[in-house]
């Protein structure tokens, strides 16, 4: 794997008492600011080592921070901490594995009406996560079981900075301007978004992060997580989740999460479906900024997919 060196040195100070039988990729990902290390030890037991490949302390204290309040207050299965530094120039934190399995695999198993259960687990227990309220928006920077630690903001303010960090960590800067165009979205909508409650959100609830124990779905790799309107993240699950890249999310798939998160919250989060555009074209840019890896995934000519990103974002602003 890469940056093994790096990741090994982790791995030894988390265990620094128990030989250590192979360090392994955990498994392909985008973010280059990262890396996540699936560990055997001598005695058979597994963990997962995530490293902060760029120094940074926040993602690692924010995740930490969220796995013990999530299990604390929401009901949600998440993964257990057995080991943490953020004080070391790589810092880490390591978790022993859930129960379960990927969602990634029954899903897979499955079709037709009997993946709606999981449709419908996946939306419940989004749901219980976003049960939890706070009196402001804001980055978490911290906290425990106990409490998180909420650095405020407005919510425009928020999503526009995350408009940014999106930025920051993509792959290519082909579409650069298309961060500033949906900015340029988020504040001429800012009277609409300033209304939307302020509830915990994973921050990036695809498939690869729920985990299905056999009765309900739990989520893993909370570093994204803030504290925001819980309409987007309902957006973007169903989009992860479930959506293709230019095909939406099954109607009926759709409608079973949504009953799934209807039967906890009673119902959507306020303003969902006129948030919603907004949301779209954030997410886009998901696509935007990868574009060169995308192009490596699709079957078509590069151009004709370059144009075709930059027509669909078009739509998407226009809809705002």
């Amino acid at each position: 794997m890469e940056h093994r060196d790096r990741v090994t040195a982790a791995v030894s100070a988390a265990f620094p008492r128990r030989e250590i039988a192979a360090v392994e990729s955990a498994g392909p990902s985008w973010n280059d600011a990262n890396a996540t290390a699936r560990v055997t030890l001598a005695d058979g037991d597994v963990r997962y080592v995530k490293v902060g490949l760029d120094g940074d302390p926040t993602r690692i204290r924010r995740e930490r921070a969220v796995i013990d309040y999530v299990r604390a207050h929401a009901g949600v299965p998440v993964p257990r901490v057995v080991a943490s530094d953020t004080a070391r120039a790589t810092p880490y934190l390591a978790t022993a594995p859930m129960d379960g399995e990927s969602l990634i695999h029954p899903w897979g198993e499955r079709s037709g009406g009997d993946r709606l259960p999981l449709a419908r687990a996946v939306g419940s227990a989004l749901a219980r996560v976003h049960d939890c309220r706070f009196d402001a928006h804001g980055h978490v920077t911290g906290g425990d079981a106990g409490g998180l630690d909420v650095a405020e903001r407005s919510w425009p303010t928020l999503l526009a900075e995350r408009v940014e960090w999106t930025r920051d960590l993509a792959s290519t800067d082909r579409f650069d301007e298309h961060f500033d165009r949906v900015k340029a979205a988020v504040e001429a909508n800012r009277d609409l978004l300033s209304d939307a409650p302020a509830a915990l959100a994973h921050g990036d609830p695809a498939m690869p992060n729920a985990v299905w124990n056999g009765e309900a779905v739990g989520f893993l790799d909370w570093e994204l997580a803030y504290v925001g309107d819980p309409a987007r993240d309902l957006y973007r699950a169903l989009d992860q989740q479930f959506a293709g890249l230019r095909e939406d999310a099954p109607a009926a798939v759709r409608e079973a999460c949504l009953d799934g998160y209807r039967s906890v919250a009673g119902g959507l989060p306020e303003g969902y479906a006129e948030r919603e555009p907004v949301y779209a074209a954030v997410r886009f840019l998901g696509v935007s900024g990868y574009v060169d890896k995308y192009l490596d995934l699709v079957d078509e000519e590069d151009a004709d997919f370059v144009a075709w990103v930059d027509a669909e974002m078009t739509a998407r602003l226009d809809a705002c």
